[in-house]
């Protein structure tokens, strides 16, 4: 039988040091579990377009569309900023998700122990926080037709259309509601049916998925703005969040943030189910390339780990390695704040060890995305 196969597109900035940590663990997986992988390696974003002109040669595309699964690390810098909208590093991703499909964005918050400090809300409201929001990808406001900017009379007019078919939705909203059967069995589906019609839509669609296949789901409605303000105040309420596009993606960095930080938690991006009966799939870090402190050992490799957990989970069945391997990563994220203050300052930690081997504060000056000085390498020895 033939080891599943991942393609891993490291990309630019942060993006190949936290893909090394999780390479190092794969490695241990196939020395330690028996558990082998067909491992390929490509270029996506600003460093394919500095060998190849292209954020993504058709060649990767290819590659990316025969594999089980992708993992990529981080694309784009300030280099590329002055490029022209088609080549910027960004739109190679962009490429991947729309020709793969990848209509189902699953985006977990859950709050670690030892960053609940570090939430700008109360810790007893974040504290133990584990939700999932289900935002759908490849439609809507940002990909819907008619858009530009056009001349009307004196004045330019910028033209950006929200679209959604039936299908799209009912699609999503099965990805949803599959979630919640293996979690704690209710969705809460978002829009903004008062003054939309795509949300009214949106709406009803959601409702006769669930009335004609998921009748034991618990489901509930409310509307985006609502949904907006109730993860403010309570967001342990939630368990999984259903939204389109745009409401997804501005709802799912707010609840990132309710966490403590954007820069520790992975995300999947996952379509239609391939020959194999394995879905189409691209595991990524949430945070992005920073390329300010790229090569310096700095950047945290816990949110690409979790997203390698993730591909475990959804992409290859493994369950159990999964749960090792976020265990890990939540230990992990303890060691590398434990020695800090919830005001950043450093705090003395008799059992923290500098990269050098030294006992002292360690650390790097920047946090909750830089490392401390274990890395996965010390958390995979400990799975």
């Amino acid at each position: 039988m033939a080891n599943p196969s991942l393609l891993i597109l490291a990309g630019d900035g942060i993006g190949p040091e936290v893909m090394a940590e999780v390479k190092k663990i794969i490695g241990w997986m196939g020395a330690r579990r028996g558990i082998l992988f067909d491992v390929s390696e490509d270029l996506v974003g600003g460093c394919a377009y500095d060998a190849h002109g292209t954020p993504l040669t058709d060649a990767t595309m290819a590659k990316a569309q025969a594999v089980d699964a992708v993992l990529l690390g981080a694309v784009g810098g300030p280099k590329y900023d002055k490029l022209d909208f088609s080549v910027k590093p960004e739109r190679g991703l962009l490429r991947l998700r729309k020709e793969m499909d990848l209509f189902s964005n699953l985006r977990p918050a859950q709050c670690f122990d030892a960053l609940a400090d570090f939430s700008s809300l109360k810790k007893d409201v974040v504290s133990g926080l584990d939700i999932v929001i289900v935002r759908e990808l490849t439609s809507g406001v940002y990909f819907g037709e008619p858009r530009g900017i056009f001349k009307e009379g004196n004045e330019r007019v910028g033209i950006n259309t929200q679209r959604y078919t039936e299908s799209e939705i009912a699609r999503v909203a099965k990805s949803a509601f599959e979630l919640a059967r293996k979690r704690n069995n209710k969705v809460c589906s978002m829009e903004k049916a008062n003054v939309m019609e795509s949300g009214i839509l949106w709406r009803e669609v959601v409702q006769e998925v669930h009335d004609r296949d998921y009748p034991d789901v618990e489901l509930s409605h409310m509307y985006a703005d609502a949904g907006a303000m109730q993860l403010c105040r309570w967001p342990k309420q939630f368990d999984v969040i259903v939204t389109d596009n745009l409401f997804g993606d501005l709802l799912s960095d707010m609840a990132a943030m309710l966490t403590g930080s954007l820069g520790m938690l992975p995300s999947a991006s996952l379509g239609a189910p391939m020959a194999s009966g394995r879905p189409k799939a691209l595991y990524e870090p949430v945070h992005g390339s920073a390329p300010d402190i790229a090569g310096q050992g700095k950047a945290n490799p816990i949110a690409c780990i979790l997203s390698f957990a993730m591909a475990l989970r959804y992409s290859f069945d493994l369950g159990d390695e999964a749960t090792r391997v976020e265990r890990g990563g939540g230990k992990g994220a303890g060691r590398r704040l434990a020695h800090r203050r919830s005001d950043g300052s450093r705090r003395r930690h008799p059992g923290h060890h500098r990269p050098d081997g030294r006992r002292g504060s360690g650390g790097t000056g920047r946090q909750p995305l830089s490392a401390g000085s274990r890395g996965p390498d010390r958390l995979v020895t400990q799975m």
